[in-house]
């Protein structure tokens, strides 16, 4: 089995080509630094237990990774990764078979008004998606997907869509025009439009198995979603510490180590998906207003939060804004804390992150 998840590891790039979640991917975020003997998430257990547990899967178009150290009931893990079957298949936007990809094609139940019902935990998350699409400025949006679908990242063909393509559908991704109705009713306020959300999916989920976790008694865990890691607790009395990956730089090459305990970190940068044509390089965060990637001063930033989901959407928004504006608003977010990396490879923390957070800068 543990041959089979490590072969699974090596070949899990050919599956980047159905990606229908959060580009902030397992091999391009985060290394969690506990590493002692053998591959993935492992160390040694709090006292009073055995060892801890840990799962690996390909989910969500990445690998993740679940390890308790509090526990040895393996029905935990198995019960997480069936969490995370049944939430991509509501939340992928790719999967024909998904509850958001039939709402974007017109395939749910519909009333006379125009309004589709769906499930309370898409329309939670359509609704949260909306919250932070108001608030980042046009920065950040989840009525991006007539866009996303004409870019790609994953296959390696370097191809810019046409120019006219994308000024065709730069009128349909505006947020505003996502409507919805209690109980569970969305619509659009305009045909041809779409959601994506693969920004904040991952850090949902990830809360969601939190609370699950938490009602299990589980008090010592990390969940790792791809590079969105949530840790539960501490390991051993210990923070847990968590290697900020170096833009453009080879996996596992750190820009700086930060210890956390019972937080969220995510992670987004323009190192990851992108492709150079014309020495130019586009890469996968993209901007409404030009249909095009974004232009910032900033190649990533990390933010760390209690919430998950909250982190997701910060992240992507603080890139796109670059370095004044991001922090700017991770200082008026409250409990949220975020260090940037400026295209000179400067890193830049908010005011509050060295009083909250022992880093270690690495060379």
């Amino acid at each position: 089995m543990k041959f089979f998840l490590h072969f699974r590891t090596l070949v899990m790039h050919f599956f980047d080509l159905f990606c229908g979640f959060s580009c902030k991917c397992l091999y391009c975020v985060f290394i969690l630094i506990i590493l002692i003997g053998g591959l993935g998430i492992t160390a040694c257990s709090p006292s009073g237990s055995s060892n801890p547990i840990s799962v690996s899967s390909y989910c969500l178009n990445t690998m993740i990774s679940i390890t308790i150290y509090d526990s040895n009931d393996t029905h935990l893990l198995d019960e997480c990764l069936s969490i995370c079957d049944r939430y991509e298949k509501i939340f992928s936007r790719t999967d024909a078979e998904s509850e958001l990809y039939r709402l974007n094609h017109g395939l749910l139940t519909q009333d006379s008004n125009g309004y589709y019902t769906v499930s309370a935990q898409l329309y939670d998350l359509i609704k949260i998606g909306k919250e932070y699409s108001q608030m980042s400025d046009d920065a950040f949006d989840i009525a991006m997907e007539p866009l996303t679908s004409l870019w790609d990242f994953s296959s390696g063909e370097s191809k810019v869509p046409d120019n006219a393509a994308i000024l065709e559908v730069l009128p349909f991704l505006n947020s505003d025009d996502i409507l919805l109705q209690e109980p569970n009713k969305v619509a659009f306020a305009r045909d041809n439009m779409g959601i994506d959300l693969g920004a904040i999916a991952k850090g949902y989920i990830a809360d969601r198995l939190k609370e699950y976790l938490l009602s299990q008694n589980v008090n010592s865990a990390v969940i790792d979603l791809g590079g969105n890691v949530l840790c539960i607790g501490q390991k051993q009395d210990v923070p847990f510490k968590i290697g900020i990956q170096k833009p453009f730089a080879d996996r596992g090459k750190t820009a700086a180590i930060i210890s956390i305990s019972d937080k969220s970190v995510v992670s987004s940068g323009i190192y990851e998906r992108y492709f150079e044509k014309g020495n130019t390089l586009y890469h996968h965060i993209l901007d409404k207003n030009t249909g095009y990637p974004v232009k910032t001063d900033i190649v990533g930033v990390t933010v760390i939060t209690d919430s998950s989901v909250k982190a997701d959407a910060l992240s992507t928004t603080c890139l796109s804004l670059g370095l004044s504006k991001g922090l700017a608003l991770i200082h008026q977010t409250p409990d949220a804390d975020a260090v940037f990396i400026t295209s000179d490879n400067q890193l830049h923390f908010s005011d509050d992150f060295p009083k909250e957070y022992a880093v270690t800068i690495t060379p």
